[in-house]
């Protein structure tokens, strides 16, 4: 039985995509069963070519495709319908995130026996980006968190592990993944946090841009802000 899933979301990573899939191969060994599910997002590369020459010697290894270019949470919506674990973990597919993280990223939640933790987020420590990156990133991360108020540094990681029912409870939106454990807070499950390591992009380059970032990060933020304020507050007791 499948104890976990990766869901790597990717577009135009032919370059990196196998290296990061063989690296989570490798991390995983003791973990238990396990999947990786790659969600090419209308690559126009050779990223899903190189992912079937791949899959015919790694049979744990699924790519599922989107006929056009949807955007990271599109894909890793996609990715965690398609999971068959109930434990699902997420990384970016540029290779930045370090394979080597995840068996401590989902360890809060494999040790959890009430239940009660939803999401646990990974949270770059020494990030290998260039200077306006992590200037932008950090005034955002800043913003976002005064306004919300979710406890969390840097929900940008794509370094996450949480729960495949909890995550698809939440309301579905472009570019959810920034604000999930604002999101997971909202529904009631307790966030973990765990710092991680980051490194440069090994090829290629990134699909967004500081400016396409802050766009939509505004309105985003407001979004997200009255669906936590429009929550649903009461619960029912025991059915009498």
């Amino acid at each position: 039985m499948i104890q976990l899933s990766v869901v790597i979301p990717c577009k135009n990573e032919a370059e990196n995509i196998v290296a990061l899939v063989e690296g989570i191969d490798r991390a995983l060994t003791d973990v238990g069963a396990f999947e990786i599910i790659v969600v090419d997002d209308g690559s126009t590369d050779s990223t899903a070519a190189v992912l079937r020459a791949r899959a015919q010697t790694m049979p744990h290894l699924r790519l599922i495709r989107h006929d056009r270019s949807g955007g990271q949470s599109a894909a890793v919506h996609s990715g965690v319908r398609a999971a068959q674990a109930p434990l699902v973990c997420t990384l970016d597919g540029d290779g930045q995130n370090p394979p080597e993280e995840l068996p401590g990223l989902v360890a809060p939640l494999m040790a959890d026996a009430s239940g009660r933790i939803g999401l646990v987020a990974g949270q770059r420590v020494g990030r290998q980006d260039t200077w306006s990156k992590k200037l932008a990133s950090r005034a955002a991360n800043r913003l976002r968190a005064w306004v919300l108020d979710d406890h969390t540094r840097d929900t940008g990681c794509g370094l996450k592990a949480f729960r495949r029912e909890g995550f698809l409870a939440l309301p579905y939106f472009d570019h959810m993944h920034r604000y999930l454990p604002a999101l997971f807070a909202r529904d009631g499950w307790q966030i973990a946090h765990v710092d991680v390591s980051h490194r440069p992009r090994g090829a290629g380059r990134s699909n967004y841009s500081n400016l396409q970032r802050a766009a939509v990060g505004a309105v985003d933020l407001l979004g997200v802000a009255w669906l936590i304020r429009r929550r649903k507050k009461a619960q029912p007791l025991a059915e009498e």
